[in-house]
């Protein structure tokens, strides 16, 4: 088996910043995104509510597959965490509708399945 490579979250907090804003794995601590990556709040997932980022890492990615959400017609892939296979969310590959192409590429992760750390 080979070794697990974990990167550290850049959290673009600047000089002034008062300590990192990241979110971490819940069940394993894994860092997997920063607070100022977040695009929206406003996003539901499978287990309530869901924040959409620009950037996440030490993810894995599932197959691409088709799902009806609530916004439309979309090609997705699941995300999990590389360390414990956890499923924390879903990435956007393709919307349908023209109105929603702003999410291909981006990353809904699961409040309910991350922590808070530097809050």
């Amino acid at each position: 088996m080979g070794r697990l490579f974990i990167e550290t979250v850049n959290d673009n907090s600047g000089e002034g910043g008062g300590g990192r804003k990241i979110f971490k794995c819940k069940w394993c601590k894994v860092e997997f995104a920063s607070y100022y990556d977040i695009f929206s709040k406003d996003f539901r997932g499978r287990f309530g509510r869901a924040y959409l980022f620009r950037k996440v890492v030490n993810i894995s990615l599932g197959p691409n597959e088709e799902r009806s959400l609530a916004s439309g017609l979309h090609t997705v892939r699941d995300i999990y965490c590389t360390s414990c296979q956890q499923i924390l969310g879903w990435k956007y590959e393709k919307a349908v509708e023209e109105s929603q192409k702003f999410k291909e590429g981006m990353f809904i992760l699961e409040k309910e399945r991350m922590l808070k750390e530097g809050w």
